[in-house]
């Protein structure tokens, strides 16, 4: 029998006398250095504390409007335009890059429940407590003309919602029931209802532009096909979903914004539990926009405070509130990526960066490959302890920190009833529920 041995020549390790220097195994090939690691971690903990120091995401704040800030719309062409509706029926244009409001129209009696414009940019639509729909020019008028909208639309209850197809001059709205109008028309095409109760949001899918869903009071999310006339599916949850928004990248995923302090991405095919759930907010989620990549979204919150969170994440990898922000009612994320737009309750529209410590301006390219080298090596390291503290530290306000830490008391309390009541109870007669299917009450097709 012939057994392999490991064998090693003493000359290549051995000291001929206790005077000679030790003998070390040395690589001379420059790419292989025995430091490289060390060397690269102190360069990726570096970059994450810099990243850190550097991150001052708040760029600027639009104030004009005289109540709080209630929906807001991106225009479809131009990168710089945005329009926000206020609570007294007020409607402003703003010049991003002036960071000034280019037009004012009193658009209705009572809030603006709902705007958005059409897909070539030409006009918008907004809705309001006055029972109106009505649509407006995006120029402002010539000199001498008056500021009327183009049509109005008197309905029979209040409008909640609007929203408009992404190709076709058809646009939907939501109150009492869901209503498919054409432009043309100032009766519905369509009316498509699923319950009793009234809708609050509605919107388009961007890529299977026929599908639409909609949120309602009594806990529902209906999806619809325009194509049919009718609803397609209903899932309930156990709170009351306050908005949805479609991923543009991804045709059947969408994301809801629920009461719960949470939020749900959902694969529309599977309805039975979602995709993932998203927990960090400490109140009523109130709105919730996707990054034009469909990788990222962000939302609003009642805790006066926005958080960024990634599609595949539960935890959200960035915060922002000022002293001065209250309750987040809407929020935008720019179609160039860059930046995130959120509308409050007292009467301001901020602008901020969507990475917090991102260098705005033009880039020398030494620059450029320096922050590509450094974000590959925060990439590399991310998992080790010391940067993944560094990176995931945030200062928090007092109110939202001490409710996050309460929060955490009672999910420990109801962990903890629940491992006693499967212990004392007969084997198997307590189940194990995963977290996703804990707010999912019931699905119906």
């Amino acid at each position: 029998m012939r057994v392999k041995v490991l064998s090693r020549n003493p000359d290549d390790y051995v000291r001929d006398t206790k005077l000679d220097l030790q003998r070390v195994p040395r690589n001379y090939d420059p790419a292989l250095h025995p430091f490289e690691v060390a060397r690269e971690y102190v360069r990726a903990l570096n970059a994450t504390k810099l990243e850190r120091v550097f991150a001052k995401p708040f760029l600027s704040s639009l104030d004009g409007h005289r109540d709080g800030v209630n929906c807001m719309a991106k225009h479809p062409k131009s990168l710089s335009t945005v329009l926000s509706g206020a609570c007294d029926g007020e409607v402003k244009i703003w010049n991003l890059t002036k960071r000034q409001c280019i037009r004012t129209i009193q658009a209705h009696e009572g809030f603006v429940r709902g705007m958005c414009a059409r897909f070539c940019g030409t006009s918008f639509f907004t809705v309001g407590d006055d029972k109106t729909v009505k649509q407006w020019k995006m120029e402002s008028p010539e000199y001498g003309e008056e500021e009327e909208p183009i049509h109005t639309i008197l309905g029979k209850t209040v409008y909640t919602g609007i929203d408009h197809h992404w190709k076709e001059p058809i646009f939907a709205t939501c109150g009492h029931q869901v209503d498919i109008w054409d432009e043309q028309r100032t009766s519905p095409k369509c009316s498509l209802t699923w319950g009793f109760d009234s809708i609050s949001s509605v919107k388009f899918n961007p890529i299977e532009t026929y599908l639409l869903g909609s949120c309602a009071s009594d806990r529902n999310i209906v999806l619809y096909d325009m194509r049919k006339s009718t609803p397609l599916k209903k899932v309930i949850l156990n709170m009351r979903t306050n908005t949805l928004c479609w991923n543009p990248m991804e045709a059947f995923i969408f994301t809801a914004a629920n009461e719960d302090y949470n939020l749900y991405t959902f694969d529309m095919r599977f309805l039975e539990s979602p995709v993932m759930v998203h927990m960090d907010h400490v109140s009523a989620v109130l709105d919730v926009d996707y990054s034009p990549t469909g990788k990222e979204f962000v939302s609003a919150s009642f805790d006066k405070s926005i958080r960024i969170f990634p599609v595949d994440k539960g935890h959200s990898r960035e915060v922002y509130h000022t002293k001065r922000m209250q309750h987040v009612i809407t929020v935008k994320w720019t179609s160039d990526n860059k930046y995130i737009l959120c509308g409050s309750d007292e009467m301001n529209i901020r602008l901020w960066k969507a990475n917090a410590s991102e260098k705005l301006g033009v880039l020398a390219p030494r620059e450029k490959a320096a922050m590509n080298y450094n974000q590959k090596l925060k990439e590399k390291f991310q998992f080790h302890p010391q940067i993944r503290r560094i990176a995931q530290h945030r200062h928090l306000p007092k109110s939202i920190y001490c409710q996050i830490k309460e929060q955490r008391i009672m999910r420990e309390a109801r962990r903890r009833k629940e491992v006693n009541r499967r212990k004392h109870s007969k084997p198997g007669s307590v189940p194990f529920v995963p977290e996703r299917k804990k707010h999912i009450v019931a699905v119906v097709k």
